[in-house]
């Protein structure tokens, strides 16, 4: 026997299949929704189908947009010779919010990964080829995620790039701006030497 009338129940589970989101959170979600008023629900309920209904792939770089060509790639004012390589959309973010970057992007919609069956062909590698047939891009900066599935898809992607002609660099990874060393593990200090500079 469930522990709240059926909608609410049901409203409750499919809270819980988001991620990040257990039996409490889901709760907790689910009586705001019921304490909420009929306007604030219909709004959620129209910007969750509008989310679906919307958006779909950049055709040039498959960031998420609600046009045929994302924001990025729509503006004219951005250095079309400079590619930042991404696994996710929402990775773009944090390039953007450093200010320094102002070239475009490419979202590949995931990193390769055996283990989950995920090789290149799953990937959105074909349409960043097409891109540079132009011969308009000097650089592909490579910004997957340091981790393994992330370093595969970088050293993947520069095999492949390298004899194209285009330069390939990868995002200089290391110890964060107000870490200390102690909590630096292995992996994070080999990098740190690796990519040290001259001062």
């Amino acid at each position: 026997m469930p522990d709240f009338a059926e909608p609410l129940e049901r409203l409750i589970q499919e809270f819980k299949r988001l991620p990040g989101i257990g039996q409490k959170s889901a709760q907790r979600l689910s009586f705001h929704v019921l304490r909420a008023g009929q306007d604030d629900v219909q709004r959620l309920a129209e910007a969750l189908l509008d989310v679906k209904l919307k958006l779909a792939l950049c055709r040039q770089c498959n960031n998420i947009s609600d046009r045929e060509l994302c924001p990025f790639c729509a503006d004219l004012h951005r250095d079309r010779s400079v590619i930042c390589v991404v696994e996710e959309p929402h990775n773009i973010l944090p390039v953007e919010t450093t200010r320094q970057f102002s070239g475009l992007y490419h979202v590949l919609h995931g990193a390769i990964s055996p283990l989950r069956g995920i090789g290149p062909d799953q990937l959105k590698i074909k349409n960043l080829l097409e891109r540079l047939e132009g011969g308009e891009v000097r650089e592909i900066i490579l910004a997957t995620n340091p981790n393994v599935e992330g370093e595969a898809t970088a050293a993947y992607l520069g095999r492949l790039l390298k004899p194209l002609g285009v330069k390939v660099t990868r995002i200089a990874m290391g110890v964060p701006v107000g870490s200390d060393l102690d909590f630096a593990d292995e992996v994070t200090m080999t990098k740190s030497l690796e990519n040290r500079r001259e001062i």
